[in-house]
């Protein structure tokens, strides 16, 4: 590619220094010399192209939400046809456009052509970056606060996790995050705003449903905490009264005792499946639901329940 491609000066780049127009005389400094140090996107485009109208736009907006962490090059295939056949030859399928070339190390790493979803190319872009051991700035802040609600500072993350959304409004794991925050600061009510205001097209995403058990779980938890006594002598009187166990695992959870409430349900499946109609299976689900499927209390519990029903 370096002997067929021109390394002349880059023309000066525009107001967005990581979205630039690009040609033959620029491609090997703003493409694969400047994909060593930071990985590059390229769109190739035309005027004529319905798609590449969709397309682009979506790309700026992904790259500008990078923050600096990759840009994007824009070539008009009409204006660069010699560039176009020489990377053909070099191997790049551009069958149809728009086609976006993801270079990394001086290299093409990844490719897709045609319009695709926001989300896609969010897809697309952090695969990219997580290639160049990065991630996009969104990611990293969530990560940082689910490592500040595991530390037991609820009040930091839930910072985060809106700071997040005015990012990416869309972005479920920090919607069902901000809601579990709200909860680990005693603020129900806020977290059902929360929830009310989650948008409608992730309203079932995984993330979401999780934080919404954990709501409903802690209003059933308040109240059955309240009798938590009464359920500890209606046991001892009588073992066999599963209502009483149900309500007590309820209790146990609102209280953060996970493992002691999964084995309450855990209890009741042992001693009669088909109790309630399965009522503390369902429920025990629930919890890991809300708990989130990679807890520890979950994995133990999931462990346990395997093992009761199938052996």
């Amino acid at each position: 590619m370096e002997t067929l491609i021109g390394q002349t000066p880059a023309a000066a780049a525009g107001a967005d220094s990581f979205i630039i127009d690009g040609d033959q005389s620029t491609f090997m400094k703003d493409v694969v010399e400047a994909s060593r140090t930071i990985p590059v996107l390229v769109d190739f485009w035309a005027t004529w192209c319905g798609p590449c109208k969709t397309l682009t736009p979506i790309l700026e907006k992904v790259v500008r939400a990078a923050g600096g962490r990759v840009k994007l090059v824009k070539i008009d295939t009409d204006k660069n046809r010699g560039l176009v056949q020489q990377l053909v030859q070099l191997g790049l399928p551009m069958q149809s456009i728009p086609t976006v070339a993801a270079f990394w190390q001086g290299q093409i790493a990844d490719i897709f052509q045609g319009a695709q979803p926001e989300s896609e190319v969010k897809k697309f872009v952090e695969a990219l970056l997580k290639m160049g051991g990065g991630a996009m700035p969104v990611t990293d802040m969530i990560a940082e606060a689910k490592a500040a609600m595991e530390a037991g500072q609820p009040e930091y993350a839930a910072g985060l996790f809106s700071e997040a959304l005015q990012a990416e409004p869309e972005n479920p794991e920090a919607w069902g995050g901000l809601i579990r925050a709200m909860l680990a600061l005693g603020d129900e009510e806020q977290a059902n705003e929360a929830l009310q205001q989650v948008p409608e097209k992730i309203a079932e995403h995984a993330e979401v449903q999780g934080a919404r058990s954990a709501l409903m779980l802690a209003a059933e938890g308040r109240k059955a905490q309240a009798e938590l006594s009464n359920y500890e002598t209606r046991l001892a009187a009588d073992p066999a009264d599963h209502q009483a166990r149900y309500d007590l695992a309820t209790a146990l959870n609102a209280m953060g005792r996970r493992d002691d409430a999964a084995d309450a349900l855990l209890e009741i499946i042992k001693r009669d499946r088909k109790w309630n109609e399965d009522g503390a299976r369902m429920q025990l689900l629930k919890f890991f639901e809300a708990w989130g499927f990679d807890d520890e209390a979950t994995v133990t519990a999931r462990r346990k329940l395997s093992t009761l029903l199938f052996r």
